[in-house]
């Protein structure tokens, strides 16, 4: 093991990756990026060719083209999508054609959708949905049994009680308590992150890990493929091997042009011994806990489950680690962990939560950074929880329902922090809806971008937005990576999910609903707190915003839902 002097140690098990000019040159980005461009340069090269062979070229195009319209309005994707098609078709017809159908056929990873289908299908009943929780939520008028019919559609991801949650405004205070829960592991140890970088944190945990593998733990860790041309080497699971770690990687980036690259584990999911979860924003990289800085200070948010909806984020990180297992093993990591009886069970009836929030008028204004490290005390298992996960390769769009059901159902407010607003057509329906009729629609976004064009067309809708009656935010201290909902007092979801095509559409993502648990005013007043250090969008800076936001956000609006 080598470790790197700074303050203090860090552990690292490799050199770091080289990053510029001598990574590109040097490393497996320049194999992929050249190897890509060497397959669109041949599609080029053979469309080129047929126009110059073809006399009647021009005939043939249009109606293969007119064929390819009907193919695309009888398909079942995004109506966004299918506009963003039609411009392709009428700038490179034929290449434009080409590319949708080597999109729909799925080329490379119509195995892995057989796979993903079959464990869902295995597991379906692996988890048993308390009839009495059910019942209890009928007769409320949450809607929440509704939804859970859906999501059990979908998977198997129960509504439980008896789950303690602990809300973390920052990935600081997740951290710290990560740190403290992994020490405490007896059995079993699941990390599931999109990215894991070496540096203070991972080093940190990675101490830990390596101390629970000689106590005899089962540490096992997955990580997406898009790590190894980013932040890790292409021998990092051996590494992890070496000190007993068993490590995989979730489609591994390989020099050729496919499908499959498209959907990527992009999950933050930690279990420990089945008994505490962890979901959330925060991925296992220093920036995540302002040990660096990239784009100003980094809010970011989790959530540590205690109690029986653990077993659902053990699940979800088995199905992915069994993808290319030939004998998958479940049990006995699903075992009942230890309940929280503490808190007799709440009716389902939406009579507002347990506490009191305070808007941000009431809350004392204090220094950003310094308020985003405390740590709430720990909630009592009262409320109901349902964790859940969205698969891009079945025909459920899950995380976009539940947030337009939340959207549909509010009566009061819905407040959001998100680092991305690409919307399509329904999802941008339910947040204008929502406003029209009268609740308060608030959305948080960063004030100091991680990537400019995802920024310019977050702009794009503000106008449509806000003339709606939603009330637009901008972070001033730097980025806002949290993923969270609250509404009504009642309701509120953390996870991994963004409003943007990506997360709703491409990636493999979770998340944790709550309703009526102690926690919720923590997230809300964490939201209020959040807007103190906010710049407010008003039609005056929609205005005066510089022209480069207002050409490019409209520029790319054809490719949003590629983005």
């Amino acid at each position: 093991m080598n470790y790197q002097d700074t303050k203090e140690k860090i552990l690292r098990l490799a050199k770091p990756v080289r990053k510029g000019v001598g990574y590109i040159l040097f490393g497996r980005f320049l194999i992929v990026t050249v190897s890509i461009f060497l397959h669109l340069f041949l599609l080029l090269a053979l469309y080129l060719w047929l126009r110059g062979a073809m006399p009647y070229f021009s005939l043939v195009q249009l109606i293969f083209c007119i064929a390819m319209m009907v193919y695309l309005f009888n398909n079942d994707m995004d109506p966004m999508a299918k506009l963003t098609w039609m411009f392709f078709f009428c700038t490179i017809p034929i290449l434009g054609a080409v590319l949708l159908l080597f999109t729909q056929v799925n080329l490379g990873h119509r195995a892995l959708q057989a796979r993903v289908a079959q464990i869902n299908k295995d597991t379906m009943h692996a988890l048993s949905q308390d009839p009495d929780i059910i019942a209890r939520l009928e007769k409320g008028r949450s809607g929440l049994d509704d939804l859970a019919t859906f999501i059990r559609r979908t998977g198997c991801y129960p509504v439980y009680d008896k789950t303690q949650v602990t809300y973390f405004p920052s990935g600081e205070a997740k951290f710290e308590a990560l740190l403290e829960e992994l020490k405490k592991a007896e059995k079993f140890i699941f990390l599931e992150y999109f990215i894991i970088e070496e540096g203070y944190m991972w080093g940190k945990v990675l101490e830990i890990l390596e101390e629970k593998v000689a106590e005899g733990v089962d540490v096992r860790v997955l990580y997406d493929g898009f790590c190894e041309i980013s932040n890790l080497p292409l021998n990092y699971t051996k590494l992890l091997a070496k000190t007993g770690i068993k490590a995989k990687v979730f489609a591994k980036i390989m020099p050729i042009v496919s499908s499959h690259y498209n959907y990527r584990d992009h999950r933050k999911i930690l279990v420990i011994d089945g008994k505490v979860a962890f979901n959330g924003g925060v991925n296992l990289a220093d920036e995540y806990i302002n040990r660096i800085e990239r784009f100003g200070h980094w809010k970011d948010t989790a959530v540590m489950l205690k109690g029986k909806a653990v077993k659902s984020f053990t699940l979800m990180f088995l199905q992915m680690w069994n993808i290319d297992e030939a004998k998958p093993v479940y049990e006995p990591y699903l075992s009942d962990p230890e309940t929280y009886d503490d808190a007799p069970a709440l009716p389902a009836s939406d009579g507002g939560s347990p506490s009191p929030v305070k808007s941000a008028e009431d809350i004392p204004e204090k220094p950003a950074k310094a308020s985003h490290r405390e740590t709430p005390p720990p909630s009592r298992a009262r409320g109901y929880v349902m964790p859940y996960a969205d698969c891009p390769l079945d025909e459920y769009k899950v995380g976009e329902t539940v947030y337009i059901d939340v959207l549909y159902r509010a009566n009061d407010y819905v407040h959001i922090m998100t680092p991305y607003l690409i919307l399509d057509g329904e999802l941008l329906t339910a947040i204008i809806y929502a406003a029209e009729r009268g609740v308060d629609v608030k959305i948080i976004l960063p004030g100091i971008p991680d990537k400019k064009g995802s920024y310019a067309l977050a702009k794009a809708h503000y106008k449509r937005l806000i003339e709606a009656g939603v009330h637009i935010y901008e972070y001033n201290p730097g980025f806002v990576h949290a993923k969270v909902v609250t509404s009504d007092n009642v309701k509120a979801i953390v996870g991994t999910i963004n409003l943007d095509y990506r997360s709703l559409y491409h990636h493999f993502e979770c998340a944790t609903y709550m309703y009526r648990t102690d926690c919720i005013a923590d997230i809300e007043q964490d939201f209020q707190m959040t807007l103190r250090n906010c710049r407010t969008v008003t039609p005056e800076t929609i205005a005066n915003e510089k022209m480069y936001y207002k050409v490019w956000g409209r520029l790319l609006k054809f490719f949003a839902p590629l983005m």
